[in-house]
């Protein structure tokens, strides 16, 4: 079979709730004034003992019990992350281990497109070897924001999404698009940490640990990018914006977001968005909006869904399914 299904799907958000009334009064701003700006009124946060791990490890096991597998039915597992567990291992190694895998594992860091980039190549592992592949993004980036960044800290939430995909006798992928530009790599960069600057106590200090960001850059760039994916993958399939039943977004900014359906022509009507309740979760935003809007029964078989993201980098993607149903 040179196919595959979406025959599970499932999601992990924290229980802590910070409110954009909570963060107004911590940096002194109005709470009309975050809504406004980026459209989310709350978003989640993890507490004492949840990491990117163990919300890609429920989110996972949520996704193999709507599927009706367990990890040993999984030849491949792939974590899509810009926040890992620890440096080494890859946070795949974990979840692999909590979920009791039997395949392989590996981690994708394309930021807050690494869902679509995870996707896009778990479809292309397929192709050379059908059998079940289990998809995650996941992110904990409240903990990269510097507390004192009203900025980052207003938009960033915490979360996990995933999917199982199963051989099966439909093509599904009626188009996909994968792009990246490093020279705009500055515009959202943690510079502590990796080879280029260890972390040391002087690091630490400065705060070098935290991520920093241009927005200016980031929205002008996230628009031209995603706009840019979304007209490739669609010319690519041949197909009209109108005949778009589904796009769901990396949720970051919902002026982003507008400005790409205007941009794109897609009705706004076929837009799937819970950034108001989430905020950006980074590569858990796409899976965790994919999972909310199947578990309401939004999607159905037929469909054509069409999910997109941009990420620091800069990278970009979009991949356009016909949606099979349940098996």
């Amino acid at each position: 079979m040179s196919g595959f299904d979406v025959t599970g799907w499932g999601m992990s958000v924290p229980e802590r709730v910070v409110t954009s009334a909570q963060l107004a009064e911590r940096f002194g701003v109005d709470e009309h004034w975050i809504v406004s700006r980026c459209g989310i009124r709350e978003r989640r946060a993890v507490g004492p003992g949840q990491t990117t791990a163990s919300m890609a490890a429920q989110a996972g096991r949520r996704a193999l019990e709507r599927a009706g597998l367990g990890g040993k039915d999984i030849a491949h597992l792939i974590v899509a992350t810009a926040t890992p567990e620890q440096p080494s291992p890859a946070t795949s190694a974990f979840v692999h281990d909590e979920l009791g895998i039997a395949g392989s594992a590996h981690d994708v860091n394309s930021e807050c497109a690494g869902f679509v980039y995870a996707l896009v190549s778990a479809i292309a592992l397929m192709r050379m070897d059908p059998r079940p592949v289990l998809v995650i993004g996941s992110d904990t980036h409240t903990l990269t924001a510097d507390p004192a960044d009203r900025d980052l800290s207003i938009l960033v939430g915490d979360g996990a999404g995933a999917v199982v995909l199963e051989p099966g006798p439909v093509e599904r992928v009626l188009a996909w698009n994968l792009g990246a530009d490093g020279s705009c790599k500055n515009s959202l960069k943690v510079l502590a940490g990796g080879s280029r600057m260890p972390t040391t106590a002087q690091t630490v200090a400065q705060g070098l640990h935290y991520a920093q960001i241009n927005g200016n850059e980031i929205y002008l760039n996230a628009v031209r990018y995603t706009v840019r994916t979304i007209r490739e993958t669609l010319e690519q399939a041949k197909l009209q914006p109108h005949e778009v039943d589904h796009v769901v977004p990396h949720q970051a900014n919902i002026r982003i977001i507008n400005s790409v359906l205007a941009h794109t022509g897609i009705p706004a009507e076929r837009l799937v968005t819970n950034l108001e309740r989430y905020g950006n979760t980074a590569s858990g935003s796409i899976p965790i909006a994919l999972a909310e809007a199947l578990d309401a029964g939004r999607v159905r078989a037929g469909d054509k869904v069409l999910l997109a993201g941009f990420g620091a980098g800069m990278t970009w993607g979009s991949v356009l399914l016909e949606w099979g149903g349940v098996r």
